[in-house]
């Protein structure tokens, strides 16, 4: 059983499977050479709001945290919590449902 030939199809397994050693050591040799630089990440703004002002009728609030599209800022660029933002995303959908905030914001027309 400790032939290298495979039955009935005249492959040599040793010689068709074996990875070559230079290959092997080239490789190690790259992954040591690497020099991966350590970036210090910019200190973003927090955002500092007490969960009582989050409402749907304050607008003046509602609109800081949307787009000039009307779409609503993601929390890495809102510097919001996981909370606050669920609660933000919640008062800013109430609050174009009752008519406060626009769904989108209209383009306007071209003057060509």
């Amino acid at each position: 059983m400790t032939s290298s030939k495979v039955v009935g199809t005249g492959i040599n397994r040793s010689s068709t499977f074996k990875k070559s050693a230079t290959n092997n050591s080239n490789k190690k040799a790259n992954k040591r050479r690497r020099i991966i630089p350590i970036v210090q990440r910019p200190n973003k703004q927090k955002a500092v709001l007490v969960q009582r002002t989050i409402d749907y009728k304050n607008i003046v609030l509602l609109r800081k945290f949307i787009t000039v599209e009307g779409k609503i800022l993601p929390r890495r660029i809102s510097g919001l919590t996981a909370k606050q933002q669920r609660n933000m995303g919640k008062a800013i959908k109430n609050a174009r449902m009752v008519g406060l905030l626009p769904f989108i914001k209209k383009n306007q027309p071209s003057t060509v």
